[in-house]
């Protein structure tokens, strides 16, 4: 048999015609085999390698989110001479390294400061947080007593934990790291991946392809200059607002709000309960207050803000941002909450394009 498929394989396609139905019959059953097998081994070793596939896709996202800063740096002309990619890279990275030295500048000796007055206060402030739990209706169901008798030493267990946490924060750097050398790699020498991605198409679907995925990276770049305003909006408001109760380390909680505002939905729940419980060390008053001051700025930010600022830019339903963060979370946690808004809009940009029917 492998005899014929051999001759087979160099008769001419007049020749090909007139050979056997049987034979030609069989060979194409085992090319579907040989496909079906080869996606098998494809997809085992997809998941095998799930950890490396997610730092190289939100690397590429990164990159592709970035490259309009790149290209507007290159755009600068001083008489003749404009910037090349790599230099404009280069100021992109220092600039970034800036803004953070900047920022660590001004704003965290009075977050240490914070840090360092919370960790004090925390073993003294919360016997007095639940004895003040103690008075409420149906509290001696909490199992409060244990916990009040134990937060002496909650302290210790807090350092004991995160010095045993250290290995896996190391790994997080290392991933970071990694990340951010792959984005640099990415915005150097992505064209020529993109290119040979292309090459795998006929010329006519190439060309769609080709013009689908620039509308798909102009949708996309914008999501982190809309996602940077929310950001600095909420931590500055939130900074302001935290002062002016005076709520305690109001700087550390506001640049807190401003920095957990990337991861959608979940960053802001875990920050506002964080900001509530350490307001409720003072009085329920504060508490609710912050509360009362998210539940504001919550249908502020939905109703006004995001509508003007990521509606206009990434251009996707409600519904469809909430379903791309609950699948992103399900399959990379918070790192699939990260990239699961411009991932969503890629994909929006790809079904609108070839599974969209337009009358």
């Amino acid at each position: 048999m492998g005899g014929m498929d051999s001759a087979y394989d160099h008769l001419t396609p007049s020749e090909k015609r007139e050979t056997p139905k049987e034979v030609r019959e069989a060979r194409t059953w085992r090319g579907h085999i040989l496909f079906f097998f080869a996606v098998i081994l494809a997809g085992a070793l997809a998941w095998r390698l799930r950890n490396v596939l997610e730092l190289v896709y939100v690397s590429a996202l990164f990159a592709v989110v970035l490259m309009p800063i790149v290209q507007e740096i290159q755009r600068v002309k001083i008489r003749k001479w404009s910037p090349s990619r790599p230099l404009a890279i280069i100021v992109l990275v220092l600039g970034v390294i800036a803004a953070l030295v900047l920022f660590f500048m001004l704003c965290l000796p009075p977050v240490l400061r914070d840090i360092h007055h919370f960790v004090e206060d925390l073993p003294q402030r919360l016997p007095v947080l639940v004895g003040k739990i103690h008075r409420l209706p149906m509290s001696d169901k909490l199992g409060l007593d244990s916990l009040a008798a134990k937060s002496q030493g909650m302290a210790a267990s807090a350092a004991a934990y995160v010095f045993a946490s250290v290995p896996l924060w190391l790994e997080h750097i290392f991933d970071v790291v990694t990340a951010f050398i792959l984005c640099l790699y990415f915005m150097l020498e992505g064209e020529y991946a993109y290119d040979y991605f292309l090459s795998f198409f006929e010329p006519e679907a190439r060309e769609r392809l080709d013009k689908t995925l620039i509308r798909a990276e102009h949708r996309m770049s914008k999501w982190l200059l809309g996602q940077g305003s929310l950001m600095l909006i909420l931590g500055i408001t939130s900074t302001v607002v935290f002062s002016l109760m005076h709520v305690r380390y109001a700087i550390l909680l506001g640049v807190l709000m401003g920095l957990f505002n990337i991861v959608p939905v979940a960053g802001g729940i875990i920050t506002i309960l964080l900001a509530g419980g350490v307001a409720a060390l003072d009085s329920w008053t504060k508490m609710a207050g912050v509360f009362l001051f998210y539940a504001i700025y919550v249908q502020l930010e939905n109703g006004y803000l995001t509508p003007r600022i990521m509606k206009t830019s990434v251009n996707l339903m409600g519904l469809a941002v909430l379903i791309a963060l609950l699948a992103g979370t399900a399959l990379a946690g918070i790192v699939g909450a990260l990239v699961a808004v411009p991932t969503a809009a890629l994909v929006a940009v790809l079904m609108d394009e070839y599974m969209v029917q337009k009358s």
